[in-house]
């Protein structure tokens, strides 16, 4: 092709149908041209973070145009809010600040997370007709007399994972567990570091920021795992993950009375492959990108289906996401100690949000007696008291973390099981007899248990709607035709065998995931480059004709 055929500007200006992703071959032209620079600027460690800093703008306009700018904002106060913090010794000062932060972000992805849902369900209730208003496009549109549509107000790409890294920062300068950053261009690169930027793992400040100002270091090891990572990532979700979804489980949940009750347990078990697939992909991706410049990001999965109980899984699976609740919410609130007063304040927001989920005009009422009745009873019997708060604190921390996936029931039913079987797993263990039972015999149940209650919960976080879950649960319950498992199996086989393959995987003991990934390593690099491109062929002719987006880049 000759180069002056090329649209040059379709490069550089953003493209809804085009956004900046991993698995599009754009992206790595772009990280070969980041490196290049990176290569010439790495010692020099103002300019390496001015350098990061600006590609990863760049990187986060290509992939949500102008929304841009609000991630902009969102760098500058909190900049400004953790240096004003430090120049004060008043105490009074210090909280207000914090809560300046904690309030303008939770306004901020608010807004656009949950404009519509609210807006939604106060017409439900009341009977009103009001309509979401993007004051933003409104805006842009008096300023550059644009197009943009007033009345809908879409969702940034990965607002909630740069909102959570914001306010962990100001927290932990807060608390003097980090020391606030003094230049901008260094804080706007922790914010804004491109290769987790829209998924995560959510960064610490405290693990990230020290790194900005050390000399970059690569090993030739660490080289080759940031390879394998990548490609690990890549083959995960193309091989894996789109497979699998598109020839099988997004038919299913198209329309699920299609399909039997045994076909539908198949794609429920292989959703959540599938959401492993991806989601871990990405992040292994990232890590991989990130190790590349010089840069360590924490591991955001370790082998979850490998858990025993539901309390292990949340150990084991989007792990920046479950220390940041457990670290910022749930202890806050007593953890399992006992209950607060911010217990209750969350109790409050968690209902407004049923509410205004539901629409239920009674349910008022019946939340607010609920409350009264645990308050009277741990009033009355103090042995109820920590029983009843800590499980209260557990089940209020999954129910935001459903809530932070997006302003849906399907969430908030998602959540709400989840902290259910955490709960419940709390009491079993104390009286079960198996619990400390070395017999692989039992390992293996409880993994397979473990496994199917949190496919089971997968139901509600995969469906759009709940006539969708109910019609999948309805299936598998009444309509389950085992009958037809021969010839289902046979018909997808190409599809069960690659889920086989995954759960395969994922299941090899770690010792010796260990061993082949230092294995590559350590290949030389000749040999290295022929997998490599071996490994990039497969993914090749894996893809879809279509785009598959990442399932995290909703939230």
């Amino acid at each position: 092709m000759n180069l002056l055929d090329i649209d040059w500007s379709s490069l550089l200006l953003y493209d809804e149908r085009s956004p900046l992703i991993f698995t599009r071959f754009y992206f790595w032209g772009f990280f070969a041209l980041v490196l290049a620079v990176f290569s010439l600027l790495h010692k020099r460690q103002m300019a390496r973070s001015a350098w990061l800093f600006g590609v990863s703008l760049f990187f986060y306009y290509k992939t949500s145009g102008l929304f841009v700018g609000l991630l902009g904002f969102s760098i500058v106060m909190d900049f400004l809010i953790g240096r004003a913090s430090t120049g004060t010794d008043d105490r009074l000062r210090k909280r207000l600040l914090l809560a300046t932060s904690i309030t303008l972000n939770l306004l901020v992805l608010g807004y656009f997370k949950y404009a519509h849902f609210v807006v939604e369900n106060l017409n439900a209730i009341l009977g009103t007709a009001f309509e979401p208003v993007n004051y933003f496009a409104r805006w842009a549109n008096h300023a550059w007399d644009a197009h943009f549509v007033e009345n809908k107000v879409l969702l940034p790409v990965g607002i909630s994972f740069y909102t959570f890294q914001c306010m962990s920062y100001a927290i932990d300068v807060y608390r003097g567990d980090v020391k606030p950053v003094r230049n901008l261009l260094d804080f706007g690169f922790y914010v804004s570091f491109f290769p987790q930027l829209v998924a995560g793992p959510i960064v610490r400040a405290s693990e990230f920021i020290p790194q900005i100002f050390q000399p970059y270091r690569l090993s030739r090891q660490e080289f080759g795992i940031a390879v394998f990572w990548i490609l690990n990532g890549l083959l995960k979700k193309t091989v894996i993950g789109d497979y699998i979804a598109v020839n099988f489980i997004d038919r299913v949940f198209a329309d699920p009375l299609r399909y039997t009750g045994f076909e539908g347990l198949m794609a429920l078990f292989g959703y959540s492959l599938q959401v492993y697939a991806d989601f871990s992909g990405y992040t292994d991706i990232a890590i991989g990108v990130a190790l590349l410049m010089g840069f360590r990001l924490s591991t955001n999965f370790n082998s979850p289906y490998k858990a025993r109980s539901v309390a292990e899984f949340w150990k084991r699976w989007h792990m920046s996401l479950s220390t940041w609740l457990r670290d910022y919410l749930y202890i806050p609130m007593g953890g399992n100690r006992s209950g607060s007063l911010f217990s209750w304040i969350m109790l409050g927001v968690i209902g407004t949000a049923f509410i205004l989920l539901t629409g239920w005009w009674w349910l008022p009422a019946l939340y607010l007696s609920a409350i009264a009745l645990v308050a009277v009873l741990v009033r009355v019997s103090p042995s109820l008291h920590r029983a009843i708060t800590t499980n209260l604190n557990l089940m209020i921390t999954m129910l935001v973390g459903g809530l932070w996936h997006g302003a849906s029931w399907m969430f908030v039913i998602w959540g709400g099981l989840n902290g259910l079987g955490l709960v419940v797993y709390k009491w079993w263990k104390r009286v079960s007899p198996w619990e400390k039972n070395p017999h692989w015999a039992v390992h293996a149940w409880k993994v397979l248990l473990t496994f199917t209650f949190i496919s089971f919960t997968r139901i509600w976080f995969r469906s759009p709607d709940l006539r969708t879950a109910d019609h999948l649960l309805h299936q598998v319950t009444t309509s389950f035709h085992l009958h037809v498992a021969g010839d289902v199996l046979w018909g997808f086989r190409s599809v069960f065998g690659v889920m086989l393959i995954g759960f395969i995987v994922h299941w090899l003991p770690e010792t010796f995931k260990q061993r082949y990934r230092e294995g590559f390593a350590s290949l030389p690099l000749w040999l290295m480059v022929l997998v490599s491109a071996g490994a990039i062929v497969l993914v090749r002719q894996m893809m879809t004709a279509d785009m598959v987006p990442f399932i995290y880049f909703q939230f």
